[in-house]
């Protein structure tokens, strides 16, 4: 068991490190794009270097100054310049590289490693209609391709080159084509499912703002109601009951000490009701009103409970800038019965209980038609 939990929070580890290198390539997508060409240029320099081929070695050191000069462009966020500059710049080397050294050393192949660039960038820079331009890119490649291909094929080249270095040509090339499809297709897949993932946390979010209300994070109507029609569809009339809460005198509070303190008022009226009424759905109805639903009890029992949370509001004051803020609050009880058929039907008879507390003093508890007062 302990290896196993040790093995998972390695794995969660490795999974943490992989994320965020994930997500610093998807960042910095065009700068490690501009250094790998930088870096595979200056092989390709050693190499042709070493085979006397000085055409390529001049070229292939231009091509190192044009990386870093990207580098700098990518920095400035002159993106559209240094995309154009990275397929130009491979589809002339494909087309100079394969002239100076044949066919057969596989040059050619970095046409095909510039598709997952043109794509991928591609697809960031252009919207819409001028994404024909990624097509019509994709289509020169390709024609390029050809171009290369029939002209080439039966020419010798203007340098030869030794075996092992037509050797390492073919691979290093092929190796670039390869490594070039597989990473612009890893952080493509990554940062899809990684714009899914945020979607859907903003879904989940844009979703609990719509049931809750902000200040409070008490549910709101839309997500309280729902609660208490499941309920009612039990066919158990008996076992819960609604709580019909109005803060007395609020406006008097906003009015006195402003509304910021009205809602650290709200919030400390809150916590009194979470703290005292656990395992009950609270709602803020509106304003300073809060509904209580509280499952699976009667009324002698729910009496008991609301009581004691009216006692704690009217004893347990806010304080707001060193300030003592005393409330008290009016409530109405109705216990569910058969004859209700939704959930409106309940909250409108413990909202007139509560209403008629109002008229009648206020900091009470309504429980029955008969008037029974709680203070």
């Amino acid at each position: 068991m302990e290896q196993a939990t040790n093995q998972k929070l390695t794995e969660n580890v490795n999974s943490t490190f992989l994320g965020r290198t994930m997500q610093l390539l998807v960042r910095n997508a065009f700068e490690f794009t501009v250094v790998v060409m930088c870096f595979v240029h200056a092989l390709l320099f050693v190499i042709f270097l070493i085979s006397e081929i000085m055409p390529l070695v001049t070229y292939n050191l231009i091509s190192v100054a044009v990386y870093i000069t990207c580098f700098f462009l990518c920095k400035t966020r002159h993106i559209l310049a240094v995309y154009a500059s990275i397929i130009l710049e491979v589809t002339i080397y494909a087309v100079v590289s394969t002239y100076y050294v044949g066919l057969r050393c596989g040059t050619f192949f970095f046409l095909f490693s510039i598709i997952p660039i043109i794509i991928y960038f591609g697809s960031h820079l252009f919207k819409g209609p001028e994404r024909r331009g990624v097509a019509l890119m994709l289509f020169l490649d390709f024609v390029t391709f050809a171009v290369l291909y029939v002209c080439f094929s039966d020419l010798p080249p203007v340098y030869p080159v030794a075996p092992v270095v037509k050797t390492i040509l073919v691979i290093f090339s092929a190796f670039a084509m390869v490594f070039a499809i597989m990473f612009y297709n890893a952080i493509y897949i990554y940062s899809s499912e990684n714009e899914v993932t945020s979607l859907e946390q903003r879904n989940r979010k844009l979703s609990a703002d719509a049931q809750e209300d902000a200040l409070t994070s008490l549910l709101n109507r839309r997500g309280f109601l729902p609660v208490v029609e499941s309920l009612m569809k039990d066919n158990r009339h008996d076992h819960f009951c609604v709580a019909f809460c109005d803060l007395d005198n609020f406006k008097k509070v906003n009015d006195t000490y402003g509304h910021d303190a009205g809602d650290e008022v709200l919030k400390h009226v809150t916590l009194l009701i979470k703290r005292e009424m656990q395992g009950c759905e609270i709602c803020r109805w509106g304003g300073e009103e809060i509904v209580i639903l509280m499952k699976d009890t009667d009324l002698e029992k729910s009496r008991a409970r609301i009581e004691k949370l009216r006692d704690c509001v009217e004893t347990e004051p806010t304080v707001f800038f060193s300030k003592q803020i005393p409330i008290t609050v009016t409530i109405g009880l109705a216990v569910n019965k058969a004859k209700f058929k939704t959930p409106e039907d309940i909250i409108k008879v413990a909202d007139a209980r509560m209403y008629y507390g109002k008229q009648n003093g206020k900091n009470v508890l309504i429980y029955e038609d008969e008037q029974q007062i709680v203070r």
